[in-house]
């Protein structure tokens, strides 16, 4: 019986050190996605329609506030953080820099129209174009009534 197990021991040992032999695997680099981003952003691009925000009516305030803040973690809290400081874990993940919408300088602050724009046909680098994703207007609308209110409240 010991002769026996070490003829299987020494087998599978061959098997491994064969298996295992050669040059180690080499990572593939993560493809370059610019442009199917791009293409992306045109789609998006295409489909959006800023007149649509204008047909859209909330039951209330907390009724947009409610949803915006369900979208907020569905779909944005992951790379932008729970405080928009965009420090969220999927961003330090990946290692991408997210804008700080908290900072008195970032370039949306306070403009409804272009929040609901980006939010929907995104961008080339890291922001999903959400309009090609299936997000509703409605949805887009919640999360920029959220971002705008959440992060640059009106005094």
């Amino acid at each position: 019986m010991r002769s026996g197990m070490s003829l299987w021991t020494a087998a599978l040992t061959v098997v491994l050190v064969a298996g295992c032999g050669g040059e180690p695997a080499v990572e593939e680099a993560a493809p370059d996605l610019t442009e199917a981003r791009a293409d992306s952003v045109e789609m998006a691009e295409e489909m959006f329609d800023a007149a649509v925000f204008d047909t859209i009516t909330w039951e209330s305030e907390q009724a947009v506030w409610d949803r915006g803040g369900v979208v907020w973690m569905h779909s944005c809290q992951m790379c932008h953080g729970t405080t928009g400081a965009g420090d969220g874990v999927e961003a330090e993940r990946v290692g991408v820099a997210m804008p700080d919408m908290t900072a008195a300088d970032w370039e949306y602050a306070g403009d409804l129209d272009a929040i609901r724009h980006k939010i929907f046909v995104g961008h080339e680098t890291e922001m999903p174009s959400w309009g090609t994703m299936g997000i509703q207007y409605r949805d887009v609308d919640a999360a920029a009534q959220y971002v705008n209110d959440l992060i640059h409240p009106v005094e």
